[in-house]
């Protein structure tokens, strides 16, 4: 198939990016013919939360992309709409995370289904965000418009997707686990690059917003300095107050058990980060999914989540992780303290280490190229 595939990628930076990069490679892998189109602007930076859209390492995996599409002007969409009617596309391919991105696939997605045989295929990370916003449904229902068909990678996004889109024609696939970065290192190694010298150590990472809960975090580990020492690593840019943030820290009494990385970790240093922490903590009050949870399966972590979106999908409670209820700083610290007192680790890690067998790739790519062909019966 002539596949066009639309969606950030490198040098812009994040979990998208990777996602893009690694959808690249396996569709190439299978032989068919794809094309990344890129984006020339992503984000205004009036609307940008974080420092930069730039990766300012190496590109983990690098893919060729054509940077085209500007997501807010609506005279760029309909250009590049109808100039890329000229690639012949079987299938067209984007990457749903945030309506803010509904009129500018959806135009794109009309001009080239317009008049010609090519089907477009919607990859949803979310349906409706966790934060929402004016607009929102309506954005989506003008993508769902012009969408033939569409992956679902939770449980909770094929629920949502199936409420929106009566008669969807879809596959419910798992997020991937995103396998593009260094190898898990020895732990005291990590530990001395980082200049970490506690025995405990539990891991937050990601970008810091409210609904992934680093609050609720935060006076978890109130309770858990008054019962034994463990470190908390904080790993992410904020996408917000970080300065309410340390003020909680302060307030908690944990900075001095507390190390805060306050910047996107490039792809060659991710490794460092998961190879220094016991146990990678998700604390959120709300979700769909979470890539997170698939990069520390790639380190073999074991994750203690609460029980948000598709987290107790993934985090199989006492197998590769823990399991407690959102909101709640008291089971969060019971957890933590569960997994050092009954020396958890190494058995969570052997679980986590299983558990990264079924996220695959090759999965995603039996979904898109089943999809295809049942479309066409």
């Amino acid at each position: 198939m002539k596949v066009l595939l639309f969606g950030p990628a490198y040098p812009l930076r994040g979990g998208m990016a990777h996602f893009i990069a690694l959808l690249y490679t396996e569709l190439t892998r299978r032989g068919h013919d794809v094309e990344i189109v890129n984006f020339t602007r992503q984000y205004p930076a009036l609307l940008f939360p974080g420092k930069t859209q730039q990766e300012s390492g190496e590109p983990g995996i690098p893919v060729p992309s054509t940077p085209l599409i500007d997501s807010v002007n609506p005279f760029n969409w309909v250009l590049n709409g109808l100039r890329l009617r000229g690639r012949r596309a079987d299938l067209v391919i984007s990457t749903y995370w945030l309506p803010f991105f509904g009129p500018s696939t959806g135009t794109l997605h009309a001009l080239l289904r317009w008049g010609t045989r090519t089907k477009a295929l919607t990859i949803l990370h979310n349906l409706i965000p966790h934060e929402r916003r004016p607009g929102d449904v309506v954005f989506t229902r003008f993508l769902a418009r012009f969408t033939d068909l569409w992956i679902a990678q939770s449980a909770s996004v094929e629920k949502e997707l199936t409420a929106f889109v009566p008669g969807a024609r879809y596959r419910r696939v798992s997020l991937p686990m995103f396998s593009l970065f260094k190898e898990r290192i020895p732990k005291e190694e990590a530990k001395r690059t980082l200049g970490i010298t506690d025995e405990r150590v539990v891991l937050f990472f990601g970008y810091i917003r409210p609904y992934k809960g680093l609050h609720v975090l935060i006076d978890a580990m109130r309770l858990v300095k008054e019962r034994m020492k463990v470190r908390l690593l904080v790993c992410g840019e904020f996408y917000g107050d970080e300065e309410k943030y340390r003020a909680h820290m302060t307030e908690a009494g944990i900075d001095g058990v507390t190390t805060v990385h306050s910047d996107y970790v490039p792809n060659e240093r991710v490794h460092l980060y998961f190879s220094a922490a016991d146990v990678v903590v998700q604390p959120y009050v709300s979700a769909t999914q979470s890539a997170i949870a698939q990069m520390a399966y790639f380190f073999s972590s074991p994750i203690i989540a609460t029980s948000v979106g598709a987290l107790p999908e993934v985090v199989i409670d006492g197998v590769s992780g823990l399991i407690v209820p959102p909101n709640d700083p008291e089971a969060l610290a019971g957890a933590m303290e569960r997994f050092y007192t009954e020396k958890m680790e190494e058995r969570l890690s052997a679980g986590a280490a299983q558990e990264r067998k079924k996220y695959t790739w090759e999965a995603m790519g039996d979904a898109i190229e089943e999809l295809v062909k049942d479309s066409e019966q």
